[in-house]
C-alpha cells in the first residue's frame, strides 16, 4: 500500500480512530463540533453494541456512546458510518435501541435522556444532490414545522459536498470534515492541522505503526470498502441512465449486476462476511449469492 494514513471510511479505520478507549479524545472533539452547546461532551463511555438484528458489519460501523455534559446531564450519541442501501431505515431502526434501553423496572415516569444519531456519509442522497448542504439536522415536527419532540435528533453529514481546501479551513469542524475526506491522501501533516488533537489522530492513523495482523486487517477492510463503493457507484450511474436511481437494488442494470456478482464472489472467497450480509451489500437475492458457491 502506498497510503501513509488509514482511510477513516473503512470499517477498520473508523474503529481504529473512533472506536477505541485510548482515542476517545478524538471522538469527543469531532462530535462537539456537531452537538448543541447544552450537550457538549465532557466525557463518554462506549457501550456494547449487541442490538437484536445487528449484523457483524453494522456492529463495526455503529457505536453507542453514553455521554456526560459539563453540567452533569447525561445523553446518548449513536455514531454510524453510514451504508447507502436503506440508510434512513437503518438509522431509524438502530435509534430505537438507545431509547428502549432507558426503560427502568418498577414505577417509571418515562422521562428519557436525549438521543442523537450521527451518520457519516460518503455518498449523497438523490434528493440532496443539488442542495450542497454538508450538515443536515432532522427532528420530529408537526404539520406547521414546529418541533414535536426535541430529544431525538438525527444529524447526517454529506461529506462529498465538502469542498474546502486546506487554505479555507477556518473552524475545528472544517478540519474534521477535511480529515474524513482526505486523510488517506496525505503524506505529511499540513501546518493548519498542527493542533494537539489532530496530531494524536495522525499518530493513531499511521499504517507503518500497525503490527502485521492490523496491517492485514486494514488491507482486507480497504479492499472491501473499495469494492463496495465501486458496485454502489456503478449501480447508481446505471440506474440514473435509466431514470430510476432509487436505491442499490432498484438501480442495478445488467452491467452493474455483473459487477455486483463479481464483488459477491470476491467477498465469498474472503470468507469473513456472512452470505446474508453479502447479499444485502450487493443488492442481490440471497439465493443468487448462495449459487455462487457452487
Amino acid at each position: 500500500m502506498q497510503d501513509k494514513y488509514v482511510n477513516p471510511f473503512t470499517d477498520f479505520g473508523f474503529k481504529k480512530l473512533f472506536g477505541e478507549e485510548p482515542h476517545k479524545e478524538l471522538l469527543i472533539s469531532f462530535l462537539n463540533t456537531l452537538l448543541p452547546e447544552k450537550h457538549q461532551i465532557q466525557d463518554l463511555q462506549y457501550t456494547r453494541n449487541e442490538q437484536q438484528g445487528a449484523t457483524s458489519l453494522d456492529r463495526k460501523a455503529i457505536f453507542d456512546l453514553n455521554c456526560v455534559s459539563p453540567t452533569g446531564e447525561r445523553f446518548i450519541v449513536e455514531l454510524q458510518k453510514a451504508k447507502q442501501n436503506y440508510f434512513k431505515d437503518r438509522s431509524l431502526y438502530y435509534a430505537t435501541f438507545p431509547i428502549q434501553e432507558q426503560a427502568q423496572r418498577g414505577d417509571w415516569d418515562y422521562k428519557l435522556s436525549a438521543v442523537y444519531t450521527v451518520g457519516i456519509l460518503d455518498f449523497v442522497f438523490d434528493e440532496d444532490r443539488n442542495d450542497g448542504e454538508v450538515v443536515h439536522f432532522i427532528q420530529l415536527k408537526n404539520q406547521n414545522g414546529q418541533v414535536f419532540y426535541d430529544k431525538l435528533t438525527f444529524i447526517y453529514l454529506t461529506l462529498p459536498h465538502f469542498h474546502k481546501t486546506l487554505d479555507g479551513l477556518q473552524t475545528v469542524r472544517d478540519k474534521w470534515f477535511y480529515i474524513f475526506r482526505h486523510l488517506h491522501e496525505l503524506q505529511e501533516i499540513p501546518p493548519v492541522l498542527h493542533e494537539a488533537v489532530f496530531l494524536k489522530l495522525f499518530e493513531a492513523a499511521q499504517i507503518a505503526c500497525f503490527d502485521p495482523s492490523e496491517r492485514q486487517a486494514y488491507e482486507d477492510s480497504l479492499k472491501y470498502y473499495r469494492d463496495l463503493k465501486n458496485v454502489t457507484d456503478t449501480a447508481w450511474e446505471e440506474g440514473k441512465a435509466e431514470g430510476k436511481a432509487e436505491g442499490l437494488a432498484e438501480g442495478l442494470a445488467e452491467g452493474a449486476k455483473a459487477k455486483a456478482l463479481e464483488i459477491a464472489r470476491n467477498l465469498l472467497q474472503a470468507g469473513v462476511i456472512p452470505e446474508a450480509d453479502i447479499a444485502r451489500i450487493a443488492g442481490l437475492p440471497l439465493a443468487e449469492v448462495q449459487k455462487l458457491r457452487h
